[in-house]
């Protein structure tokens, strides 16, 4: 660990080993480079929070600040808080440094129940109305965002029979079969149309 930057006594380790403490950030990235081992599988479980994938990736707040090009302080409130206020630019840079999927992003910056709301709005209105509130909560083109709205609700539309012929032998109802949710179809649809390259 010392070749990484952190000087620890063997005590310090064995604390780590029994479970008395745990290690800081920069002595947890120290001990998964000592260990040859990615930091992600080290820490046993699939990163939950903005700090658990930052870590995964082994970088500090600085650097992934740097790199998203946000301020520091802006990106250490986002973690601390676990809410997002990035545009669209930084919200695609934070998916690319990160590795996060777009899933990810919504759920872990806190507005995937804002989201399940509008796209439950577009299956029972008109999804156009949705579009503006839905693309500051994903960032990928607009039009990818309006391509799977508009199927979302297509698919989800009840088929009118107004009009249809009384004549002939009466056909028993069909009871549709259930639909996936609209925020589950929504992804598989999203996943469908040009993201820009961010996984969905």
């Amino acid at each position: 660990m010392a070749a990484h930057g952190v000087r620890l006594p063997a005590a310090h380790v064995l604390g780590w080993e029994s479970g008395v403490i745990r290690p800081g950030e920069e002595e947890f990235i120290a001990l998964a480079r000592a260990l040859w081992c990615p930091a992600a599988q080290l820490m046993g479980t699939a990163p939950d929070s903005l700090r658990d994938f930052r870590v995964a990736r082994e970088l500090t707040q600085e650097q992934t600040a740097a790199r998203i090009g946000i301020g520091l302080h802006s990106y250490a409130s986002a973690e601390q808080t676990g809410r997002w206020s990035g545009d669209a630019d930084q919200s695609a840079a934070l998916v690319e440094v990160l590795g996060l999927r777009l899933r990810d992003l919504v759920r872990i910056t806190g507005v995937a129940e804002e989201l399940d709301q509008r796209l439950r709005q577009c299956v029972d209105g008109r999804w156009q109305a949705q579009l503006k509130a839905v693309a500051k909560l994903v960032p990928v083109p607009r039009e990818s965002i309006a391509t799977a709205l508009a199927a979302l609700q297509n698919e989800h539309q009840v088929p009118s029979h107004w009009g249809s012929s009384t004549w002939g032998p009466a056909t028993p109802a069909v009871e549709p079969e259930p639909a996936e949710p609209p925020y589950d179809r929504f992804w598989a649809l999203l996943a469908r149309t040009d993201t820009g390259g961010l996984p969905v």
